[in-house]
This record gives structure tokens, C-alpha cells and sequence, in this order.
């Protein structure tokens, strides 16, 4: 049976904000984290879902909280549907619209930041170094290739905008912004949460290119939050494909990017609809991208 696709949520709980995937609702401690399977490039939503994205997003989030836990904390408390507010889990329909797709999630004071950790010349980073030699300036060697490992990972920030691109900065600008040592701490901690989920993923056949990561304070204490190492948040390359000189063909949305971009498209609002064989090729790259990480299939 096709899987359901599911591009919005109406639950009976207090909104507390509504992003480009997940729609968060307030349960007064605590926050219902649910991953629809909306799908946004160019910082435009698009009018198709992908099948099973929010549901790979959610599961393969919870598995690098839990293989990364020993590195830092983060925020998930629950996934389990006997765990929800009565007014949902007693809904059948509403049991399996929410089934793998939800955190129950602590509540913490978001850092407003984009933690960007990148371990490969892609994307806006090789655009960068064409023109300046450095990424966000942070100098690096002459002669590098486009999709060349770096010689380090670097730690990139970029504040978060609420609408249109986030914005790059430097390490000391987010210093003068939270303070050194905070901000000191968290590409510390950014640094070695890719430099683990990296080697791991290595040995799954996939190269974590570069990813963004979200932090908060609950009580003093620094949390990851938000996903961790989706491919949403990451650029997610096949060992087996990858040669340096080039963009190699990848488990995340830049398959979407790049039909978006040979489409003809302005990128401007209203974004095209996907056809059928762009959407299942995106969902078939999401399912693959949680199956070669965990080992197992998307559970159903």
C-alpha cells in the first residue's frame, strides 16, 4: 500500500511554531515535534510531499541522538504513541498520522544559530572558495577540488532567519553574540559530534559531506536539539560514487535542488510541482539514506 503522505497537521494542542517540515505544538514542559513530509528548496515549500520523509527524518534523528548521547545530551524524551496527550492517543486516526513521525522533545531556550560543521568543498562552501580561497573565512589551501575532503572540518555558523537564507558569520561573530566560552563549546561540540557520525557512516558506504546541527540550554546545561544528521540537515554522498572533482550524486535533497534548477525555474514563490518520478526518486534516496545508517528498513 502507497505510503501516506502527510503535508500538514491540525492537532487539537496549542501551536508553538510551524517550519518548513515540522510542525511543533506546546505541552507546557515539554514540546510534540512532528516531521511532515513537506519538502522546501530555495527557501520555498513545495506543492508536492515525499512519501515516508518526516518518518525518516524523526527515526534517523533518534538514532544518532541515541549512537551520539555519549557526546552530548539532546532533547528527545519519547516516540512512544502510549506516551501522547490523551486528546491524541486515543485517536486512532490521529495515532497513525502521528506513528514515527513525532518527538515528545524537553523544552529548551533555542540558540539562534545554524551549527554548521563542514568536512568537504560543497555546496555554497565551494562557491566560497572559488571566489575568496577561504569558507566563511576560514582560510584554507590553495589548489583544493570541488567535493575534496578538507584537510580539518570546519565550523561555519550562520544565524537562523525566519524567512529567506540564513545568514553566514564567523566563530568570534557568534562570540560577541552569546559570549566566547558558549560559543566556544558548541563548535567543540559540533566539531565532534561530525568528526563521530562521519567515521561511523564510512563504514555504512556514506560520506557525511557537511551538516547542521541546533543547540539549546535547559537548565544551564548546553542540549542538542531540533534533527540531528538527517538528510535534510546534510549532504549525504555514496562512498562508492564519490571522486573529487565534481558533485557526487547524493542520498539527500539536492537530488530535488538539482532538477528544481534544470527546470527552469526562477526561484521565486510558487515553486512547480515535483513529477511522480522526482518524488519517488527522493523518497527512494530517503529510505536508502536510514536504511544503509541503521541497517535495517524504515520500520512501517
Amino acid at each position: 500500500m502507497p505510503a501516506q503522505v502527510v503535508t500538514t497537521t491540525d492537532l487539537p494542542l496549542p501551536k508553538f511554531s510551524v517550519g518548513k517540515v515540522r510542525d511543533t505544538y506546546d505541552l507546557g514542559d515539554r514540546l510534540l515535534m512532528v516531521a511532515t513530509d513537506r519538502i522546501s528548496a530555495f527557501d520555498c515549500i513545495l506543492p508536492n510531499g515525499i512519501p515516508d520523509k518526516g518518518r525518516v527524518l524523526t527515526q534517523l534523528s533518534a538514532f544518532w541522538f541515541d549512537r551520539l548521547s555519549d557526546v552530548i545530551a539532546n532533547h528527545l524524551i519519547s516516540m512512544d504513541l502510549a506516551e501522547l496527550p490523551p486528546a491524541l492517543s486515543n485517536d486512532a486516526t490521529l495515532r497513525e498520522l502521528l506513528a514515527g513521525r513525532f518527538m515528545i522533545v524537553k523544552k529548551a531556550k533555542r540558540f539562534d544559530f545554524e551549527c554548521v560543521v563542514r568536512g568537504y568543498l560543497a555546496g555554497s562552501g565551494w562557491a566560497d572558495y572559488q571566489r575568496t580561497g577561504a569558507v566563511c573565512g576560514v582560510a584554507l589551501p590553495a589548489g583544493l577540488r570541488q567535493g575534496e575532503r578538507l584537510p580539518e572540518p570546519i565550523f561555519t555558523p550562520a544565524t537562523k532567519a525566519e524567512e529567506g537564507h540564513d545568514l553566514n558569520i564567523s566563530l568570534d561573530e557568534m562570540k560577541r553574540a552569546i559570549g566566547e566560552d558558549m560559543a566556544q563549546t558548541i563548535a567543540d561540540a559540533s566539531i565532534a559530534l561530525y568528526k563521530a557520525a562521519a567515521s561511523y557512516a564510512l563504514d555504512c558506504g556514506i560520506i557525511i559531506a557537511d551538516t547542521k546541527m541546533e543547540f539549546g540550554l535547559l537548565d544551564g546545561e548546553l542540549i542538542l536539539i531540533d534533527e540531528l544528521l538527517t538528510p535534510d540537515s546534510s549532504r549525504y554522498w555514496p562512498v562508492a560514487d564519490y571522486r573529487p572533482g565534481g558533485s557526487p550524486p547524493s542520498f539527500d535533497k539536492q537530488y530535488v535542488r538539482d532538477w528544481l534548477e534544470a527546470s527552469g525555474w526562477n526561484k521565486q514563490p510558487p515553486a512547480p510541482a515535483l513529477p511522480a518520478e522526482v518524488v519517488e526518486g527522493a523518497a527512494t534516496r530517503y529510505r536508502e539514506a536510514y536504511e544503509w545508517l541503521t541497517g535495517h528498513p524504515l520500520p512501517e
